[in-house]
């Protein structure tokens, strides 16, 4: 099956498992491709290639599934079971060998990684910038985050506590950003 493929495929799933459960806004079903995948995949030009990524709160699977049906080894972390088992579904219909599905919180699963290597974590619309840094502030993290357009004051907050650097691009799908952060020295 190729990427397109793939993505017709999963679209599909969404729409089919929507009806049981609430992975993506309603509203959201009829522009799947737009509003979820290609904003998802923005990530995809800002990404280091050939590294693994670390997806926090990936319920319907963005962006993390849309990164591993473009070839990024994804690890995605989800707590709550119906959607690990929407998660599950997709890796196994999609032939997708490259996307590991762990059932669990963020912080026990970040508590595992190693402090001294760098990991890239992604995100969309998981939580607010602090939030996210207090799960991840004891690694060597690299965060790659598709935020809204209250980003600027998340990062206010953030910087009271956290040392780090940042980007903002402005997102191609909507008002928000693809916001860059890699912690401080």
């Amino acid at each position: 099956m190729n990427n397109k493929a793939k993505f017709v495929r999963y679209a599909e799933m969404l729409r089919e498992w929507s009806g049981r459960m609430n992975l993506v806004a309603p509203s959201t079903l009829a522009n799947i491709e737009t509003r979820h995948f290609a904003d998802s995949a923005q990530l995809a030009t800002v990404l280091p290639s050939d590294v693994p990524i670390v997806d926090l709160g990936s319920g319907a699977g963005f962006p993390g599934v849309v990164l591993a049906i473009l070839g990024w080894r994804v690890t995605c972390i989800e707590s709550i079971g119906k959607k690990v088992s929407f998660l599950t579904a997709v890796k196994q219909e999609l032939g997708l060998d490259n996307l590991t599905i762990y059932h669990g919180r963020v912080e026990n699963y970040v508590a595992t990684l190693p402090r001294d290597r760098e990991t890239i974590f992604t995100a969309r619309a998981f939580a607010p910038l602090i939030k996210i840094l207090d799960y991840v502030g004891k690694t060597n993290y690299r965060l790659f985050l598709l935020k809204g357009r209250e980003i600027p004051a998340e990062i206010s907050t953030a910087k009271r506590k956290y040392k780090f650097t940042y980007e903002l691009i402005p997102s191609k799908t909507g008002d928000g950003f693809i916001t860059i952060i890699k912690k401080g020295r």
